[in-house]
């Protein structure tokens, strides 16, 4: 990053990086076929061939990676550096003020019978449903500090605790499973002790709290952290970059970044409507899909295919506001057979004039981009390579 730094030159150039959440997947046992390389995408492999394509590892190779540092790495921070608890990015982006004290944490609502856990996302509830259980979790009082519990998206909510001498290294409750009882939270160091026993004895009141509930009454904790300092995408590669996302989480992260986040934005359509309007405004623009990674969560093959068929039809859409440089990924895989996150390395295409074509491939999917010239290598590079395209990083060295 330091070296992008010095590199770094303002011109007139525009990059879009279209990030689909979750994108690379596994094949299917009847076809052979990843969810990716199942769908119908016309736009995208018409791009294949007149660009350059390869596959990155999130992390590094074997590393499941959350979505936070996932992204960090898109922007070309280095994860392993900013480990930043998810708490702090769905409260950014819920427009909760952090001060310096302050300890963010994500929550699940879940479903819990005998003292289990059966539906981490408690059938993933409406919005609308989980604002009205954190209207409910508000009314929680403990001696000596304040609580704050907003509502993000479906079963997800964020709770900040504000008080003296709060630290954010605490474990998380949630078991990451279904079958398994709730994790009693503990501190990583003694400081955190304080903030543990507040987490543990908050679950025990949102427990009773929630006890007749039909589907969620329970709360899984997780994502501890306090805001840190960090340099911003303008300060370290001169850009002014906007960021288009309709799940709250992914605008704390762009903000948190320093990144302008476009906001009243609900649908796909309405995202690459955004961009349209603002595309004269900004160098660079990150749009988010979100519901490619949470159809394979479900483990639902088909819906994830169906999703990545809607970011395809807007494909055009963008390339008729003709950015210099346009890539399109995801921040790691979710297969639908796996449910959840894998180390699996993601795709990647990379459009722009002065790309090398890869003119032997003929589609975009992981068995393809696995031969194309981009090669694989860790998505903290990505930035350095979309710089370079868009002629915004000076020679090295004399």
């Amino acid at each position: 990053m330091d070296i992008l730094s010095s590199l770094a030159r303002k011109n007139d150039t525009k990059m879009v990086l279209l990030v689909m959440d979750g994108l690379g997947g596994l094949p299917c046992k009847e076809t052979g076929l990843t969810e990716l390389e199942t769908a119908k995408t016309p736009n995208l492999d018409r791009l294949v061939p007149k660009s350059s394509c390869g596959q990155m590892h999130p992390i590094a190779p074997g590393i499941t990676a959350g979505s936070g540092p996932a992204h960090l790495g898109l922007f070309g921070y280095d994860p392993l550096q900013h480990n930043i608890g998810r708490g702090v990015l769905s409260a950014l982006g819920l427009d909760l003020d952090l001060g310096p004290d302050d300890v963010a944490c994500r929550i699940n609502f879940a479903t819990m019978r005998d003292g289990k856990i059966v539906d981490r996302r408690a059938g993933r509830i409406p919005t609308e449903e989980c604002a009205r259980l954190c209207k409910i979790l508000s009314g929680i009082k403990m001696e000596g500090v304040e609580i704050t519990v907003a509502p993000e998206m479906q079963h997800r909510a964020a709770v900040v605790f504000r008080g003296e001498g709060l630290w954010g290294a605490v474990t998380d409750s949630d078991p990451q499973k279904e079958g398994l009882a709730p994790l009693t939270m503990q501190p990583l160091n003694p400081e955190s002790k304080r903030m543990a026993d507040i987490a543990n004895a908050f679950v025990e009141e949102a427990k009773r709290a929630l006890k007749d509930e039909p589907v969620a009454n329970m709360i899984l904790m997780r994502g501890f952290d306090k805001s840190p300092a960090i340099a911003t995408v303008s300060e370290l590669y001169g850009i002014r970059a906007a960021a288009i996302a309709t799940y709250p989480m992914y605008r704390g992260l762009a903000k948190l970044v320093g990144m302008n986040v476009v906001t009243g934005v609900k649908t796909l359509d309405e995202e690459i409507k955004a961009l349209a309007d603002c595309f004269a405004d900004y160098d660079y623009f990150f749009i988010h899909a979100k519901y490619t990674d949470s159809s394979g969560e479900d483990g639902d093959f088909d819906r994830k295919v169906s999703v990545i068929e809607e970011v395809d039809d807007l494909i055009p859409s963008i390339l008729d506001l003709r950015p210099d440089v346009f890539v399109v990924t995801g921040d790691h895989s979710t297969p639908a057979s796996l449910k959840g996150h894998s180390w699996h390395p993601v795709p990647v295409l990379l459009h722009a004039t002065t790309a090398r074509w890869d003119t032997w491939l003929t589609s975009f999917g992981e068995g393809q981009c696995a031969r194309g010239s981009l090669g694989t290598f860790e998505s903290r590079h990505l930035m350095a390579l979309m710089l370079a395209h868009a002629q915004r990083l000076a020679k090295y060295g004399a």
